[in-house]
């Protein structure tokens, strides 16, 4: 027999190209007067942030706009966007961009109804009350974060930088805005790196150990969108009926993990984007097909799903092994890197080997390893880095 579980997703979800001019509809809906934009300075710079402004002022809705976010989202960038919003007077948040600007909105939401600094949140379930009305705004097609009760910010204190990873069903939005017209404009490089997050999460969240039937039909339709169009949206971003699917499929993957959980990819990932600044795109794809070939013993029936989810039927006396290099074609199409050297080269990032032994220790202890089908050791991380390296 079966234990109750909760499913979670945000109050509503508008989709479709043009669903942007839902937001002042859903602001005024909520009786609320100035929102903090939370943005990057990219969004800012090819416009996307204007296209909400001018959205915004047509409907009369005031704003505030917050654009200092950066890749890998930092207690301090969470600190700065608070200051704003206080200073502003605003009584609702827009997280607009990856999942870096939608997570500092939520870390922002978080200091503002909760108090105290951002890593007293570390965890499951802390909240002291639900976040501010939010609407969460995708510029890519990878994160979920429109779809999630999850938020990770780097911790920039101590000896080295690391992830925190909040869980809690009061970060879900209010309203998610999902518009593929935003998303044209990504070139492939982001649009490879972001899709092949969308497919970690849908991935990890079907073999999680906290799986269910919801969360499996979710997560094995959205695998089944991303091998049939992320090769499209990356060799034409105004693709826009990839655009489209691309963008369900971030949103269904980021439903199933946010109620399923995750596994030990985005364990190893976290580390990598902290000690590094890898993208998180990467880090989880370079790290994933490994992971995969290890987690294959425990999960044999759902990776031979995963396999039929590619388009393939011959899938041999070995299944899970058919799986996992359908994963890795898809990357090396893509034109993911290969391994943790390759990502740095490509960011100029110095790595060393000696700082496997840290990041084993913080994967071991990150609140994805338990969702896990396969029960990790220390030494198996370590391996694990090694082999990606």
């Amino acid at each position: 027999m079966s234990t109750v579980t909760a499913f979670q997703l945000a109050d509503i979800l508008y989709t479709g190209a043009g669903a942007l001019g839902k937001t002042p509809e859903a602001l005024k809906a909520a009786g609320l007067k100035k929102p903090l934009i939370v943005t990057d300075k990219g969004i800012v710079k090819v416009g996307l942030a204007k296209q909400l402004e001018d959205v915004l002022a047509a409907a009369g809705v005031a704003y505030a706009l917050y654009d200092g976010t950066v890749p890998n989202p930092t207690d301090d960038n969470v600190g700065e966007a608070f200051a704003l919003y206080g200073k502003e007077g605003c009584d609702c948040l827009i997280g607009l961009g990856g999942g870096s600007s939608m997570d500092t909105a939520k870390g922002c939401g978080v200091l503002a109804t909760s108090g105290g600094t951002i890593d007293a949140y570390r965890g499951m379930g802390l909240l002291k009350a639900p976040l501010p009305y939010f609407i969460a705004i995708p510029t890519t097609a990878g994160t979920g974060s429109e779809s999630t009760c999850a938020a990770v910010i780097t911790n920039t204190k101590g000896d080295h930088h690391w992830k925190m990873v909040l869980l809690d069903g009061r970060l879900l939005p209010n309203a998610a805005v999902i518009d593929p017209l935003l998303m044209t404009g990504l070139p492939p490089f982001i649009t490879a790196a972001t899709g092949m997050d969308a497919m970690t999460h849908a991935i990890e969240a079907y073999i999680s150990v906290a799986a269910m039937e919801y969360t499996d039909a979710l997560a094995l339709g959205a695998i089944k969108l991303i091998f049939k169009y992320l090769r499209r949206a990356v060799a034409n971003g105004n693709d826009i009926e990839a655009r489209e699917k691309m963008a369900y499929a971030q949103t269904m993957a980021g439903i199933a993990f946010s109620n399923a959980g995750l596994g030990l990819v985005h364990s190893l990932a976290h580390p990598l984007s902290a000690f590094y600044g890898i993208s998180h795109g990467d880090a989880n794809a370079l790290i994933l097909p490994r992971v995969l070939d290890y987690n294959k013993i425990a999960c044999r029936e759902k990776m031979a799903e995963i396999a039929k989810a590619a388009g393939l039927t011959d899938l041999g006396p070995y299944p899970e092994d058919t799986a996992v290099e359908a994963i890795r074609r898809l990357s090396a199409d893509v034109r993911i890197p290969g391994s943790i050297t390759e990502a740095a080269a490509r960011i100029g990032a110095k790595i060393d080997p000696k700082d496997i032994g840290p990041m084993s220790k913080d994967a071991l202890n990150e609140v994805s390893t338990p969702t896990n089908p396969r029960v990790p050791t220390l030494a198996d991380i370590e391996a694990l880095y090694n082999l990606c390296w």
